[in-house]
């Protein structure tokens, strides 16, 4: 028996585990075509190999290796961390550069024409400028690389709990994601840089960990350790924490944010040991620790660079997002309640952002599905509107004397700063354009500066907040590099600093102290992070006498907020179609064994295999895994000898190792493959089957498996609880968990269980009867969770 048809489950990562909540086709939620939505459009995606595959060709390889083997992994390990932190640092100080020269020169050309009282022509040359922008990031993004579209952490979160989508990590979205989103933040959009930063040190971190280029001749043999899932997740952790450190200068910020919202924890190899989950963790800390220090050295180094005036007439600061604080912070239990609202505002503000953003999003999408110039009209339509925004609504403010004791000129001629000119006449400023007419850096910084507590009006403030939260949820859809970190905290610094107004005299916080209150509940709100968002805060401020008061905002807006929906960037997977495996167990998961949920028909293959049966099953099935099987003479009965990946079969294929006979045979695996044969390739760069061509003769030999085969996979009986199954799976990062039967006598495998069969919209789908108890118990539980709270 060559190959068999067994009632198990079609183990392959092709076959999807939920199909994308923003395509038309919504109907079958039972589907067996894995895709989701990259970037903008829907693509095939796969699993990554996070075990070792301990065959003979494995344990060879491993027994060759000596001293000098171990000093080049760990000495390269950390030598690639330093190039990430190198790399990602020098990407983040050019793109604020670049957004700070860009977007100054065009609020300084916009101001000199409002200043000579040409309106009309301002407005155009400042819509027109935006819509440039706009319309070159949008058509680099759309046709070159589709995946750099939004922020990226979606995609690289998803990737860390072992999802792999293509193009997520190539060279032309790197290149994309930077020139886009220097193109589509300099637009007056209200987009930030800081969630494309984070995907970007991701790409930066992939790429280094490939091993080098075979196609441009660019490869190092010590870069061969890390040809594979294991060593590239965690440098792409790394890279993601390195990415947050450059974006907001905020080191420990970087890391935390990596390791409680991006990282999925699992069990890691080293060679044949298994370390547990605490010893990876603290490597991981360590190496991630160690990237973002050096980001945050060299950064250092460039901001005292661009002090001296050598980096463009807006280079001075830029580097530095809010560095704003106040020298000494004094509160008292009467500071309390406002702050304990902030908490709830934020709440309920926050998860209404991520409700509307996430029906916005299904929206774009059905314009985006009909064509890549659809993508680019919506954008050219949000950046018009935008501008028209921008450009009026100051109108609606009226002109306030410039105050005899501010700190800075008044009325500011040209770019930054708290008193913008705008139509109003001399001594006078318009303070709704100090806020809306400007960078979102520098609106942050005009809402968190200190002594300024009477230089916004009430209608201005309300004005700029309703702005900025619907623009933001416009704005984050559209096919270009935008990210969510800035415009969420210029809304809630807007809403904190309309708290402070009311509270007024009865707190002795002053208002920009309010405006980082609000950015923190507004965080809290719609991403449903603490631990990060609160360091990121501390190092953004600069001043660790709000940590009490940021910690009680943070705690109460994400708790509030959880009462209603998920964290942005779940829902954004969620919609995308991404198999995120979530870090708990559904209820009714205890309720089903593994044997409930896989799914036919399964193929095996013999420890010694016909190379036409292989080639058929490669050709006529798109699995990615292979239960082999050895029957008797070679055994007394059947039993199953271990796993093989779709990658090593087509790789001994490839290289044509076969034999003229059935009988087994000891061979040399290593002399006959080098060790990079069967290495990781990059995303997408694998071999294909249909690629490989065999004579009829060649079609008749065998191959002998056994070498290449994984002896020791993990294995559950078909008895198991699907909860306790899923654990397994999660914690350990597996891509394939062979079920055996109860009971010997029938066959030695029954099904192999993927991200397919823990998804709920599989295990619904084959057990319908299940929804109607899922939401008898929501009903039941929700009004408990708020009756504690």
């Amino acid at each position: 028996m060559s190959t068999n048809s067994i009632n198990g489950e079609a183990y392959t990562d092709q076959e999807s585990v939920t199909i994308p909540l923003l395509t038309s086709e919504r109907s079958n939620i039972n589907s067996t075509s894995q895709v989701a939505i990259v970037g903008a459009n829907v693509c095939p995606i796969e699993s990554l190999d996070y075990e070792t595959s301990e065959n003979d060709f494995f344990k060879q390889d491993w027994r060759s290796g000596g001293k000098i083997q171990i000093f080049q992994y760990v000495f390269m390990k950390w030598l690639l961390c330093f190039f990430i932190g190198l790399i990602v640092s020098l990407i983040g100080f050019f793109n604020n550069l670049a957004v700070e020269n860009i977007a100054g020169l065009k609020f300084v050309v916009t101001s000199n024409m409002m200043l000579a009282r040409r309106f009309g022509m301002a407005f155009l040359v400042f819509s027109v400028s935006n819509l440039i922008l706009t319309l070159f990031a949008s058509i680099i993004t759309a046709f070159i690389a589709p995946a750099a579209a939004g922020s990226g952490i979606p995609e690289v979160k998803a990737y860390l709990n072992g999802v792999d989508a293509p193009g997520i990590f190539s060279l032309r979205t790197l290149i994309v994601k930077i020139i886009g989103s220097i193109s589509a933040v300099s637009s007056s959009l209200f987009v930030g840089k800081a969630g494309p930063m984070v995907h970007t040190g991701a790409c930066v971190a992939a790429l280094l960990g490939q091993g080098g280029s075979k196609r441009f001749r660019l490869t190092w043999r010590w870069l061969f350790f890390f040809k594979n899932d294991r060593d590239r997740r965690d440098l792409v952790t790394c890279g993601s924490a390195a990415g947050i450190a450059a974006g907001f200068r905020a080191p420990v910020g970087g890391v935390l944010f990596a390791l409680e919202e991006m990282a999925s924890w699992y069990v890691s190899y080293s060679g044949n040991d298994i370390q547990l989950n605490i010893l990876w963790r603290s490597v991981l800390l360590w190496r991630s620790f160690f990237t973002t220090a050096v980001v945050a050295i060299l950064l250092r180094a460039l901001i005292d660079f661009c002090l001296s005036g050598k980096c463009g007439l807006f280079g001075k600061g830029g580097l530095i997002m809010f560095d704003v604080y106040s020298a000494s912070v004094t509160y008292h239990l009467n500071d309390v309640p406002p702050a304990l609202a902030l908490g709830v505002i934020g709440g309920i503000f926050g998860s209404l952002f991520n409700f509307l953003l996430d029906k916005v999003l299904r929206i774009y999408n059905l314009i985006n599905e009909k064509g890549i110039v659809y993508k680019i009209s919506l954008a050219c339509a949000i950046s018009i509107s935008t501008s028209c925004l921008l450009f009026g609504l100051p109108w609606l403010a009226s002109c306030q004397p410039c105050p005899s004791d501010a700190s800075e000129s008044c009325p500011t001629i040209g770019r930054s700063g708290n008193f913008k000119k705008f139509q109003c006449p001399p001594g006078h400023y318009n303070d709704l354009a100090s806020l809306i007419f400007n960078t979102n850096d520098d609106a942050v910084r005009n809402l968190f500066s200190k002594n300024t507590n009477s230089e916004f009006q009430y209608s201005s403030i309300l004005i700029f907040f309703v702005t900025c939260f619907f623009l933001s949820i416009f704005s984050c859809g559209i096919v270009a590099p935008v990210g969510l970190f800035v415009p969420v905290i210029v809304t809630g610094a807007s809403y904190g600093r309309f708290v402070g107004m009311l509270v007024g005299s009865h707190s002795s916080l002053n208002h920009g102290l309010y405006a980082v209150l609000g950015a923190a509940s507004f965080l809290g709100g719609s991403m449903r992070m603490t631990v990060s968002l609160c360091v990121i805060i501390l190092e953004l401020t600069n001043n660790l006498l709000l940590l009490p008061l940021i910690m009680l905002v943070l705690l109460i807006s994400k708790t509030v907020a959880d009462a209603f929906n998920g964290n942005i960037f779940d829902l954004i997977m969620k919609a995308k179609g991404f198999p995120y495996l979530e870090t708990h167990v559904e209820p009714y998961m205890r309720q089903l064994t593994v044997g409930d949920v896989v799914t036919g028909p399964l193929q095996v293959f013999q420890g010694i295999e016909k190379v036409g049966n292989i080639v058929h099953v490669l050709r006529t099935t798109r699995h990615n895994g292979f239960p082999v099987i050895d029957e008797p003479p070679l055994s007394e009965s059947p039993v199953l000898y271990g796993l093989i990946l779709r990658a090593h079969l087509i790789e001994l294929l490839k290289k044509k190792a076969f034999m003229s006979a059935t009988m087994p045979t000891s061979i040399d695996a290593l002399k006959l493959f080098p060790a990079g044969d069967f290495a990781k390739r990059g995303s997408g760069n694998g071999d294909k089957i249909e690629e490989l061509r065999f004579t009829e003769e060649e079609m008749g030999m065998f191959v002998d498996l056994h070498p290449f085969t994984n002896a020791s996979p993990y294995t559950v009986v078909e008895t198991m609880s699907l909860a306790k199954a899923l654990i397994l799976f999660r914690d350990v990062g597996l891509r394939h968990l062979i079920v055996m039967p109860k009971i010997s006598g029938r066959s030695p495998v029954v099904g192999i269980l993927t991200r397919h069969d823990f998804m709920p919209e599989h295990i619904l789908g084959l057990h319908p009867l299940l929804i109607r108890s899922r939401w008898k118990r929501l009903r039941i539980r929700v009004p408990r969770v708020l009756k504690f709270f």
